[in-house]
């Protein structure tokens, strides 16, 4: 059978363009939430004499979102392995910008009471089920068109998405801020932003949807798709092969993204939570202005992109197995010393140094853990599988990691009033993430082509993740 890897239709451009593009816009959508979760929600949505009562019940709302992605990646999962990748990416991409548009324009609780926060809810399901199917389909346009031997540096486009969609969507709530500030206080968001201000990151997301799905239509099916389906290996029901040939391989890459989320939501959520929050409040936070921890979040995300850029290429070098392993040690280590970095000091600039050193470490890390995921997950499974199983596993991971972060890591830092508790939650995850690893064998070089569980079997070649080769 001729490889997909020589005989893609899609051009590098058009494959590098459709896979960032979109989820770039995917994830600008999930984030300008994250930052209104933050910022407005629980002011305008959640209303309560209680802060720290408030921003657990807005994180509650983010967290939603994350339960309805693995429903998102069963949908999406079962139309990209019976219709193909285009379609899917296509139709992901709708949900997602018509929920962050109406959330534009919700009216708030002071307006229409408790249906306020129910209508958010239901817009925020909506959102976590479209990102439930962008993700693989995303990877998968970028792997399954990719050259011989690159396939995690292409497997990074699609994970680029993620730091630009961060700095666009920050970027653009910072400049709102700077442009409606509060005339007294510098930590407080002003009536006019709270008013209509916050509204516009999610009303320009509009745009941004046209744009994407205007590249995405110019694409052509995938080889490795069209392959299979000629072969007779397109399955009926795609989620019962997954679950019975491949629950292994679901499993393992589950935990395998679990340190990937686990980091990603402390060094965004919870530490602009943390760093907003008054020194003398309960918890403490840091008492930063808003202005100028995002501008530090933004700095630190710049590394994000430059070190998933660098993972792609590091792991087609040496593996993404062990370029993970060594990532998630990092991890555990810089998860132990973490609440040292947040602690407040007596020096503000030093505090802000060693703050701002903890996000570029922290985004560095989660570039290196990140940047390979676009092709590991995805060269776990056969291709009449691969968008439910890489989808199903990504997802499901986010459940665990994803939707808990902020709320564990906000209810340990108001139970300790301290950070400690949180470092810990993290280098628990990482510690669970490194034995998957340790678990699951390298896919470097694994056959992509293979249409099916039956082709990696007739080939001599082992269909389980469950790892074959000595450690390193």
């Amino acid at each position: 059978m001729p490889s997909t890897q020589q005989t893609n239709l899609n051009s590098p451009g058009r494959v590098i363009t459709a896979s960032l593009v979109g989820t770039t816009i995917e994830f600008y959508d999930f984030y300008v939430y994250a930052t209104a979760a933050v910022l407005v929600f629980p002011k305008l949505f959640f209303p309560s004499d209680n802060d720290t009562t408030a921003l657990l019940a807005s994180f509650a709302v983010f967290g939603a979102a994350m339960i309805a992605r693995p429903v998102g990646a069963l949908v999406f999962g079962h139309m990209g392995d019976r219709r193909g990748r285009k379609a899917t990416l296509v139709v992901s991409l709708l949900p997602m910008g018509i929920a962050t548009f109406l959330i534009g324009v919700l009216p708030t609780y002071d307006q229409i009471g408790v249906v306020a926060p129910f209508l958010l809810l239901i817009l925020r399901l909506t959102q976590g089920f479209a990102l439930g199917g962008e993700w693989s389909g995303a990877a998968l346009v970028a792997t399954e068109n990719a050259p011989a031997g690159k396939r995690a540096l292409y497997g990074t486009f699609p994970q680029l998405g993620a730091p630009i969609g961060f700095i666009i969507a920050n970027g653009l709530f910072l400049t709102i801020n700077a442009a409606l500030p509060h005339p007294d206080d510098s930590l407080l968001a002003s009536d006019a932003f709270l008013s209509w201000g916050w509204r516009i990151p999610f009303l320009f997301s509009a745009i941004m949807v046209i744009i994407g799905l205007w590249v995405r239509l110019k694409l052509v099916e995938s080889t490795a798709f069209t392959e299979a389906e000629k072969r007779g290996k397109i399955r009926a029901l795609p989620l019962g092969d997954t679950f019975r040939f491949h629950w292994r391989e679901v499993i393992l890459g589950t935990f395998i993204m679990l340190a990937t989320y686990v980091l990603f939501y402390l060094m965004t959520s919870f530490t602009l939570s943390y760093g907003t929050h008054a020194a003398d409040g309960s918890p403490s936070g840091l008492g930063m202005t808003y202005q100028h921890f995002v501008l530090m979040q933004i700095i630190a995300v710049v590394f994000f992109g430059i070190f998933t850029a660098v993972a792609g290429p590091l792991a087609d070098a040496i593996g993404r197995r062990l370029t993970l392993l060594w990532t998630t040690a990092a991890i555990i280590a810089f998860a132990l010393v973490l609440p040292f970095f947040l602690t407040a000091q007596t020096d503000a600039s030093f505090t802000g140094a060693m703050v701002q050193s903890a996000l570029i470490i922290g985004f560095t890390l989660m570039g290196l853990t990140f940047g390979p995921m676009g092709a590991l997950l995805p060269e776990l499974f056969p291709t009449n599988v691969r968008y439910t199983g890489s989808a199903v596993a990504y997802n499901l991971s986010s459940i665990l990691g994803a939707a808990l972060a902020p709320i564990i890591a906000v209810a340990l830092w108001s139970a300790a009033d301290s950070t400690w508790p949180v470092g810990l939650y993290l280098a628990g995850a990482g510690v669970l993430t490194f034995i998957a690893l340790l678990l699951t064998r390298e896919t470097k070089d694994s056959d992509y082509d293979r249409a099916s569980a039956d082709d990696a079997r007739d080939a001599d070649e082992p269909d389980s993740a469950l790892a074959e080769v000595p450690l390193p």
